[in-house]
């Protein structure tokens, strides 16, 4: 499922979270929400009673939640209990905790924070642009950045428009278009920025997410004229954007000799930028 990692704070204390774009709903860290609400030095530990006590009730808000993914404390992802926010709501009224009534207030606007959001989407913008701003990136990066978000989302509602299926279809064809215009697809890419968790896009260059941008907008045009019918037609679509962006990249490359699809990360770019900035106040 497509997510956005995120970190929410109710009074000073850290909730992990995750934005699913497939189910368009939040997922919150249970472990986090019970050491939040019953204030335990050992919220894994009241969990696994919890959870027990229950199952053994016959509680279809635990039967039905799963694991996820999410940063640990020693900076792993490692799989843990989520809850969505209707599951949360239930699983409040079985901790007793003076804090109970201000979080589901917490909760409540969470969501309505993303619907706010997902009806105007440039507030969702304001917030992301000032998200990159704290983590270092330059205004001209977090420009391109949300333009490429508004491409992707333009090309995903062809898509949906042409039937075909988010998740793994979605997938499939980012490859496709991908490996087009690149030469790898998304899995080779982020190995050769040595990436794992991180988000590919967030570690690209301006002139990467520029292609990547052509690319998918390309697609997107293409499909709209020629109207594929079945994920074959799609296939071939995705790679014709893709090939056209390709072929763009090595022309760039033939003029500069030098390679586009660059190994460095957002991390290393950070730090070039900071490194500047630190070089030029010293002199």
């Amino acid at each position: 499922m497509p997510q956005q990692t995120s970190i929410k704070l109710f009074e000073q204390k850290q909730v992990r979270s995750l934005w699913s774009e497939q189910e368009e709903k939040w997922y919150f860290s249970i472990v986090d929400i019970v050491g939040v609400l019953s204030e335990s030095i050992d919220p894994q530990a009241y969990w696994r009673k919890l959870k027990q006590r229950l199952k053994l009730e016959g509680n279809q808000t635990v039967t039905n939640c799963h694991g996820l993914k999410m940063v640990a404390a020693d900076g792993k992802m490692r799989l843990t209990d989520v809850a969505d926010t209707e599951q949360l709501f239930r699983l409040i009224q079985s901790i007793p905790s003076p804090n109970a009534e201000p979080f589901k207030v917490w909760l409540a606007s969470i969501a309505s924070d993303r619907i706010d959001e997902i009806e105007n989407p440039e507030i969702g913008f304001d917030r992301l642009m000032e998200t990159y701003l704290k983590k270092g990136y330059s205004k001209e990066w977090i420009n391109q950045r949300l333009k490429s978000i508004e491409v992707r989302r333009e090309l995903t509602d062809e898509w949906e428009q042409r039937s075909v299926q988010k998740g793994q279809e979605y997938a499939l064809l980012t490859d496709e278009i991908t490996k087009a215009w690149s030469g790898f697809n998304v899995r080779q890419y982020k190995q050769h920025k040595n990436l794992k968790q991180e988000s590919l896009r967030d570690n690209m260059t301006n002139l990467e997410l520029v292609l990547t941008m052509l690319a998918e907008a390309t697609t997107t045009e293409i499909s709209k004229e020629k109207k594929p019918q079945t994920f074959k037609e799609n296939t071939i679509i995705a790679d014709q954007g893709g090939t056209i962006a390709g072929n763009t990249r090595k022309a760039i490359e033939a003029k500069t000799g030098k390679k586009v699809v660059s190994s460095i990360s957002a991390r290393q770019l950070l730090a070039d930028k900071n490194k500047g900035k630190d070089s030029v106040k010293s002199s």
